[in-house]
Order: C-alpha cells, then structure tokens, then sequence
C-alpha cells in the first residue's frame, strides 16, 4: 500500500477511534439547574465546544456564548444562531449561541422588532414554534438561506457542539421545572424559522423530531399555517411523523436522495398541516418586551451559579446524515389528514439546506 494512502487510512481511523470514544450529546442528560460549564469540552474532531452551559446573570449580554437554550412558551423560547455577525448557518453551525425572547435565561436577547409572525404550538408529543425573523438581527447574512440545526451532527456532538435545550412545557404547570428537549430540530435561514422540541417521555422523541430530513426543511419537518405578522398560540394535533405519508390505503416512508444525486426537485407527497385549536393571538409589543429594550453592550462571562428564570404567564401545555438512495417502505393501512399547501413560507427555507461542510441542495420545485 502506498505511503500516503497509508497516512490517509491512519488518518482516518484514527477519527474513527475518536469518534467513538466521544458520547453522543444525545446521551447527555441532565437534571436543570445541573449541567456542567461545557457539556463538551473534548478537543477532538470538530471540539472543543465554542461556548458554555452554565448561563446566568453574568453571562446575559448581547455577546453571550451561552449554549444552553430554553423553549418554555410563545413568549419565552430561544433560538439557535451566529455569534458573529453576517455569518452563514452553514460555516457556523458547530458554534451557534443561543438568541432568547426573554432576558432571564443569560444569553442573548432577540432585537426588538426582528421577530415579524410566530407560531406557537403544543401538541401531545412536541413544542413547535414557527415563524419569520430579521435574521440580521442575529448576525445572519441577509441573503443566507440556512439551514437544520440538530443534537446529532456527523459526530454525534450536535449543531452546535454541546447544544442544551430545556423547556416547562412539561412540568404540569410548574413553571421553575425544567426537563431537557434531547431531541430537537431547528431551521434557520430565508427569514423564517422552525423550532420543535420533543417530549422525552412521549411516544416517539426521534421520531417526531427525526434530522435526516435536512434538505427538505421545514414545510416537511414543522407543518404550520402561519402568517407573517401574526403571533399566535394554538393546542395542535400531532403532524405524521416526518417522511411518512399514506398512499394506496398504506403508510409509506419517504428518505430523501443523497446530495450527490444534485437537487431534489420534487418530493412524492404533500404535507399534512395537522388541526389545531384553542387559539390565542398576541401583540408582539406584549409579549417581547425584553427585546424591545434589549441593547448589544457588555462581554461575556461565565462565572457563578445563579440561574434566572421568570415564569411565562402564556405558558402553554446539522451535519445530519442523508439515507442512501431515494426508497420507501409500505407499513400497515393508515389514514391520511386533509392536506394544505404552505404559501407563506420563503422556498429556500421550505426546500432545507443541509449544513456541515457547506450550503448544499435546496428544493427547486414543492
């Protein structure tokens, strides 16, 4: 064997052997307030994590590098992006920082008035918010299309490296209990975002909130009807699990192509927007008052241990790895939901764009 092929195979086993010695973020499980000051600090492969875990009043400014993230209700969520400005999903997707609606959480704060439409929704299994954003005002470009953030990631780390989300949508009106999200999925980019965090101890957290869906974004990951402009809380039946769709009386998986096959430019089925009730509309001014004071001052520290948490009086009850080949399967008969088109969603962010290593395929046609 060639010298240099030797190198590349030492090379390569060598990431191997690290990867496996490396635990899977998922597998990291934490009871809040107790989490460590990096979930992953490990120099190895794409580590050591960018930023930290223990997040509190001394870390809450406008440059925080606070990767620990809260979803707890239309008014009180956090979302992943850059900590530099005019920066791309797809180059910052290891080190994304947590960007919150509240200032209570020690990260960064959402700017007033970028948030233009959410979506909040609670189903049985998942916390789902949607919604369109400036995203210059969380250090996107303007023009960056995005795309998924995942706790999985080629290595297992998540996007970002040592991302935590915690959420008290399921502590049974205990507003300061906090259970952690271990799966969960994020699209970012186009203006719009989609957010869903998985109950653990629901039916099926992988499954409702499955990441090899990555270039195929949110209209197939997150179904909503929302609309620009309006913000709005809503119960929800659960959507079908991503991928699937009914055809000939039989539930059918859907797996998206590899990227070396270029483009998907159709997909087989069409999204299922599950019913929703119980609505509630919202004023932005009401519900984001943090932000609209919110001032980008101050550097970043993680020292002590005082966690802030404000209970939320509307509380309601990347690098991810493509399947191989264009296939499905046929399970056992299954019905299938009225279906509605997504208008309002931006193409490129309906289409999905996979992260890690680059901006890849987007859908050309829906």
């Amino acid at each position: 064997m060639p010298a240099t092929l030797s190198i590349v195979s030492l090379v390569g086993l060598a990431a191997t052997v690290a990867a496996q010695t490396l635990t899977p973020l998922t597998d990291k499980k934490y009871t809040w307030p107790n989490v460590p000051y990096q979930v992953s600090p490990e120099a190895i492969l794409r580590g050591p994590q960018f930023g930290f875990n223990i997040c509190n009043s001394t870390t809450q400014n406008q440059e925080s590098n606070c990767q620990t993230a809260f979803v707890n209700s239309i008014d009180d969520f956090c979302l992943w992006a850059p900590a530099t400005p005019n920066s791309s999903i797809a180059d910052t997707e290891a080190a994304e920082v947590a960007w919150c609606t509240k200032n209570t959480h020690g990260t960064r704060v959402i700017p007033g008035g970028a948030l233009k439409g959410v979506q909040y929704l609670a189903t049985p299994d998942y916390i789902q918010i949607t919604g369109f954003i400036d995203q210059t005002q969380i250090n996107m470009q303007s023009g960056d299309e995005g795309g998924e953030l995942d706790p999985h990631g080629a290595d297992e780390q998540g996007n970002p490296i040592g991302g935590l989300i915690f959420s008290n949508a399921w502590s049974n009106g205990n507003n300061n209990s906090f259970t952690q999200a271990i799966e969960w999925t994020n699209f970012m980019g186009g203006n719009a975002f989609c957010l869903k965090i998985c109950n653990p101890a629901g039916t099926n957290p992988a499954g409702y909130c499955q990441h090899i869906y990555d270039r195929i974004g949110c209209s197939y990951n997150a179904p909503s009807s929302n609309t620009a402009g309006q913000f709005l809380k809503c119960d929800s039946d659960n959507m079908e699990l991503p991928g699937q769709y009914v055809s000939g009386g039989a539930t059918v998986t859907y797996y998206q192509p590899p990227e070396s096959l270029g483009p998907i430019t159709t997909v087989p089925y069409t999204v299922a927007i599950p019913k929703s009730s119980n609505c509630v509309t919202y004023q932005s001014s009401d519900i984001y008052s943090a932000a609209s004071t919110t001032s980008a001052a101050a550097t970043a520290t993680a020292t002590g241990s005082t966690v802030l948490h404000a209970a939320s009086a509307s509380n309601a009850s990347s690098g991810s790895a493509s399947r191989s080949g264009a296939s499905s399967t046929s399970t056992a008969n299954a019905s299938l939901r009225n279906t509605q088109t997504v208008s309002a969603w931006p193409a490129a962010l309906m289409a999905g764009v996979v992260g890690f290593g680059g901006l890849l395929g987007v859908v050309a046609a829906l």
